[in-house]
């Protein structure tokens, strides 16, 4: 097991793996363009990746004078990665080829009605051999399980830590267990930092320098992708701004109450907690709430669905659940201008559960506040849309975790350990 020592590592194979995966058909002449590297180092690389059956030439390029360049493509179906996301409402696995692409995936409610942490681990484990076989997929080629959670997290040890929306899960051994009943490498990682690499990996972040995946599930969290590296922080707790205090909003919490964060007004449980509140009291979802809940501790499966059905309702035109939901986007829009203002980024995806049903409202919310007060706004626009997995990010991202770890090391701080058998 490697030290906590921070590292920033962009290897070459990392550079020319990515490039010929994001860009392809490409050839050496322009990966050497585009990564500065010397020819004789991407001839080497080449020639490894070759080797391992990832990369193959793919034809020859149109001639612009002399002999047509030979042109490189990636092979999808070279190896395979699963990425396993637990959140309080369900599991989601999924499987993922190369190129990023989900080849298939498996969605369950629950745990199957087992109560201990060790039955869990091996339901999951279950599951993910359930996914394979009906996939025909050779284990020969699956590279490791990526295993995401909401935060925080303790990336070296493969623990949830607390508080936590899984408080089950807390201080038990889920990386370890799970490399045990499954015997694949296992690595654990945060929900939004995984959606964040799904984005990365699948093309998506081309020509993006600082990137920002916000990521709204059981709560809402932030994954950023500066110069194609994840950003870890000191710990790799990072991207929490769900958590930042709203201070003003005490108007609309009980008298006494802490100050409300952004999570507890603007997710999930926050809108169901709003809509009760103003169902109680008979107000209009425009008047002051000052009888709003403030959170009341982490959300409930059955809030989780209450909310899915009051975003439905909202895109579907009912006035009162638009209100509501127009309200959590107003505050989450103002929480990522913060974060867009701090980091000076060009690019914005939204990612999770949380934004399947009304997701067009929170794009549209996000891009008009950074459009309008985006502190480098006379320096360059900021690309806002939803993105690529939206539901399924999570899942997704950390099985790219798993190949990027694995084919294409690149690390700006704590990168997550993963355990082999």
């Amino acid at each position: 097991m490697r030290s906590n020592a921070p590292t920033t590592v962009t290897t070459s194979r990392a550079l020319v793996l990515d490039l010929i995966r994001t860009r392809s058909p490409i050839s050496r002449v322009e990966i050497a363009a585009a990564s500065g590297l010397t020819q004789a180092t991407i001839t080497q690389v080449v020639r490894d990746l070759m080797a391992e059956g990832l990369v193959t030439e793919a034809g020859r390029g149109r001639s612009v004078g002399g002999k047509p360049r030979v042109l490189l493509d990636i092979i999808p179906e070279s190896c395979f990665a699963v990425g396993l996301h637990l959140n309080p409402e369900e599991t989601v696995c999924v499987a993922v080829d190369l190129s990023g692409t989900v080849v298939g995936r498996l969605r369950h409610g629950d745990f199957g009605g087992e109560t201990t942490c060790e039955g869990v681990v091996q339901l999951l484990a279950e599951r993910v051999a359930e996914l394979l076989a009906h996939l025909g997929i050779d284990r020969q080629k699956v590279l490791g399980l990526g295993v995401v959670a909401p935060g925080p997290l303790d990336v070296d040890a493969g623990t949830l830590l607390g508080p936590s929306a899984l408080p089950d899960f807390v201080g038990h051994p889920l990386r370890d267990g799970l490399l045990a009943a499954t015997g694949l490498p296992v690595l654990v990682d945060n929900d939004a930092t995984a959606a964040a690499m799904a984005e990365y990996w699948s093309g998506a972040l081309v020509g993006s320098r600082a990137h920002c995946t916000v990521f709204m599930g059981a709560g809402i969290g932030a994954g950023i992708v500066l110069d194609g590296m994840i950003y870890r922080g000191a710990s790799s707790i990072t991207g929490e701004f769900g958590a930042l205090p709203l201070l003003g909003a005490e108007q609309d919490i009980p008298a006494g109450s802490l100050t409300p964060t952004l999570e507890d007004l603007a997710a999930p449980h926050g809108v169901v907690r709003r809509m009760q509140s103003l169902d109680a009291a008979g107000q209009d979802a425009g008047e002051p709430a000052g009888t709003q809940d403030s959170g009341g501790g982490p959300p409930t499966r059955a809030e989780m669905r209450e909310f899915t059905r009051i975003a439905f309702a909202a895109g579907r035109g009912d006035a009162r659940a638009h209100e509501v939901v127009q309200g959590s986007a107003e505050r989450l829009a103002h929480g990522v201008l913060m974060l867009t203002n701090v980091l000076d980024l060009d690019s914005i995806s939204l990612a999770g559960p949380g934004f399947a049903r009304a997701g067009g409202l929170y794009v549209a919310a996000v891009r008009r506040v950074v459009q309008e007060a985006f502190f480098g706004r006379s320096r360059h626009d900021v690309d806002v849309r939803l993105a690529t997995h939206v539901s399924n990010a999570a899942a997704a991202g950390g099985a790219a975790l798993v190949l990027q770890q694995q084919l294409a090391p690149r690390a700006l701080g704590l990168a997550p350990v993963m355990a082999r058998p």
